[in-house]
């Protein structure tokens, strides 16, 4: 007996279970790729935030190695005191959160523009959270800031006789090299004599002359942040040209 051709067709179809099935397995699979779609995605996120803060860093370095080196021997008319003649000194301001000095390098030009007065001072972080790193550029004139340097003091830590520079005034020009660190100060390396018994590292610069070396010594404020770390820094100062001027006269 041969089956009836609407009793065929009822056994070619599927049932409402098997169509289920079949809609719960594809949503299975969609979920699968969707969570793999985004954990792929945020992984890639994590990896650039990284590498934007690892190339942060290097940058960091890099600009301040930079500033460094292109140091200018300019020299500085400064007072010794009410009645006294002016001496020539090194324009070159060491403190340890505090360095100022003529380089040929700065942030707009990098090393093909015009020389500028750097002012690199260490201010308190965002909400007082930490420290930050920031840099003021100046024009270098002849008389860009008269009366920089109004005297000179005694430092009680190595007898020397250090000048005494005007503040460094921080405002919305100042760019910020380096934020939400734990801590940051400079350091200055002086040739010694071998009689000498005096620090070869000084947290304050004498000013007669340019030092031998800077060291920046600084730390991020979350040391367990997985990024790379910044690290002390020491840049040699190789300075072989004449001074080229009295600057402030």
């Amino acid at each position: 007996m041969r089956p009836s051709p609407s009793s065929g067709r009822a056994r070619a179809g599927f049932t409402l279970v098997e169509l289920m099935v079949a809609i719960t397995l594809v949503a299975a699979l969609c979920a699968g790729v969707f969570a793999c779609v985004r954990l792929a995605l945020d992984t890639m996120e994590r990896v650039n935030t990284k590498l934007m803060r690892e190339r942060r860093v290097a940058g960091v370095e890099r600009i301040m190695k930079s500033e460094l080196e292109g140091i200018m021997p300019v020299q500085l008319a400064c007072s010794k005191g009410e009645g006294s003649p002016s001496a020539n000194i090194a324009f070159f301001e060491g403190q340890p959160q505090t360095m100022r000095m003529v380089s040929s390098y700065s942030l707009n030009d990098a090393s093909r523009g015009a020389p500028r007065i750097l002012e690199l001072q260490v201010i308190p972080g965002e909400e007082g959270a930490g420290v930050r790193l920031v840099v003021n550029e100046l024009p270098y004139t002849t008389n860009a800031l008269p009366g920089l340097c109004f005297g000179v003091t005694h430092d009680p830590q190595t007898g020397d006789q250090v000048p005494q520079f005007a503040p460094v005034n921080i405002g919305p020009a100042s760019f910020v090299l380096a934020d939400k660190l734990a801590f940051c100060h400079f350091e200055y390396h002086r040739t010694l004599a071998p009689q000498d018994t005096k620090p070869e590292w000084v947290p304050v610069w004498p000013g007669d002359m340019l030092p031998d070396a800077v060291r920046i010594d600084m730390a991020p404020l979350d040391a367990k942040a997985p990024e790379l770390e910044l690290q002390p820094l020491t840049v040699p100062l190789h300075v072989t040209r004449e001074p080229l001027g009295v600057y402030g006269q």
